[in-house]
C-alpha cells in the first residue's frame, strides 16, 4: 500500500509542535493505520521476541525491545551496538516492512530531511511502570540522518531536554499515532520516557509501542 502520512497538513498549526530548530512532533499522523502497523509488530515479534537487555552496568532494561531491519540496536554488560544478527537466535534481524520505510521517509520529508534511508528500526515495548533514562542515540554512524518516532497505544511523556545531560528537559506528552521527528543540531538531545501509566487502549490494551528508525551505518 502507499501510505498518505501528511494530507492537507501544513508545517504551522496545532497539528505540528516544534520542539527545536529541526525537531518535531506531528500529533496524529498516523492513527489510520495503526491496525496495520501493530499488525506488522506482531508479525515482526513472531520472528525476533521481545526481550529485556541488559546495560554495560548489568541493570535490566525495563522496556522490552526487539528490531527490523538489516540492522538491530543491541546492549549486554559489553556495551551498546548494532548487529546484523540476533544474538538470541544468530539468525538475521527481520526486514523491514515496506509501510515502515514508507511512513519513516515521508515523516522525514516533512521535518526537511530529505532521502532519509533507515536501515534500523527498534520496536521497543513499555508497560505500566517501564521507563527509559536520559539518553542520547549516538551508537549510529551517521548523525546527518534524523530520528523518527512513532507512538502506538498508551500515552507517554517524553522528556526532551539539550545537548548535555543537565540541561533543562520539556515534557511531551506522546499520544497515539503521534509522529516526533529530529535531527540536525537537535540530533544528539537527551531525550528519555517517563514511567508509563496504567491505562487501557482500545488497540494495545496496557501497553504503548514506539517504533524508532535511524540510520545505523
Amino acid at each position: 500500500m502507499t501510505l498518505s502520512l501528511f494530507d492537507d497538513e501544513t508545517m504551522s498549526g496545532p497539528q505540528v509542535v516544534r520542539l527545536g530548530p529541526r525537531a518535531f512532533v506531528f500529533r496524529n499522523r498516523v492513527t489510520h493505520v495503526a491496525r496495520e502497523l501493530l499488525d506488522s509488530i506482531r508479525a515482526l515479534e513472531s520472528a525476533a521476541r521481545f526481550r529485556h537487555m541488559h546495560t554495560p552496568g548489568g541493570f535490566t532494561m525495563s522496556v522490552g525491545l526487539t528490531n527490523a531491519g538489516r540492522f538491530g540496536w543491541t546492549s549486554d554488560v559489553s556495551g551498546y551496538r548494532y548487529t546484523e544478527q540476533d544474538p538470541s537466535t544468530g539468525q538475521a534481524w527481520p526486514a523491514m516492512p515496506e509501510l515502515f520505510m514508507q511512513l519513516s521517509r515521508q515523516a522525514a520529508e516533512e521535518a526537511g530531511f530529505s532521502g532519509f534511508e533507515p536501515d534500523a528500526c527498534l520496536i521497543n515495548r513499555y508497560v505500566p511502570g517501564a521507563r527509559m533514562s536520559l539518553h542520547q542515540d549516538k551508537n549510529e554512524k551517521d548523525f546527518a540522518s534524523p530520528i523518527v518516532s512513532v507512538s502506538l497505544g498508551l500515552e507517554a511523556q517524553f522528556l526532551f531536554g539539550g545537548l548535555q545531560r543537565a540541561d533543562k528537559v520539556v515534557r511531551i506528552p506522546l499520544h497515539h499515532g503521534d509522529v516526533m521527528v529530529w535531527g540536525g543540531p537537535d540530533r544528539l538531545r537527551y531525550h528519555g520516557v517517563s514511567p508509563l501509566k496504567p491505562g487501557s487502549h482500545p488497540l494495545t490494551g496496557e501497553l504503548r509501542f514506539n517504533l524508532t528508525f535511524r540510520r545505523a551505518h
